[in-house]
């Protein structure tokens, strides 16, 4: 599996280093949205919420929005990773959703969907149509 995800990273690295001047793709060690850094954003905003935003640091509606968005790369970057990686991660993936869902609801009114762009510049769907139960803006 470690080899599957750090395949994929590599393969994210190397895009993102050819999006930048020559002088500063060294400089790029590890790539924005690795599966890693992906996972682990979705992961930072189902704990922020099943504390009811008690961890430390502020947290602005357009950082719901990053992570919605790094949820939504997390799916993409999971249809490059061999069967046998994604039907691990899937699992753990999976759990990670029914957490979201479980910390979350409806929004029904629309309330936060003037804020709500999903960067694919699609219609907002699935969890871009839920908000936190308790939210802190």
């Amino acid at each position: 599996m470690i080899n599957s995800v750090s395949r994929c990273d590599a393969r994210r690295l190397e895009i993102e280093r050819a999006r930048v001047a020559p002088r500063l793709r060294e400089k790029i060690t590890d790539p924005v949205y690795s599966v890693r850094s992906l996972f682990s954003a979705w992961e930072h905003l189902v704990r922020r919420m099943e504390s009811d935003w008690q961890l430390p640091g502020q947290y602005p509606i357009s950082a719901y929005i990053n992570d919605l968005d790094a949820r939504d790369q997390l799916q993409l970057a999971m249809g490059t990773l061999t069967e046998e990686t994604q039907a691990e991660l899937s699992t753990l993936l999976a759990a990670l959703d029914e957490r979201f869902v479980h910390e979350s609801v409806p929004d029904e009114v629309d309330e936060l969907r003037p804020w709500l762009k999903p960067s694919s510049g699609e219609e907002p769907h699935g969890f871009w149509l839920r908000k936190p139960r308790n939210h802190p803006w």
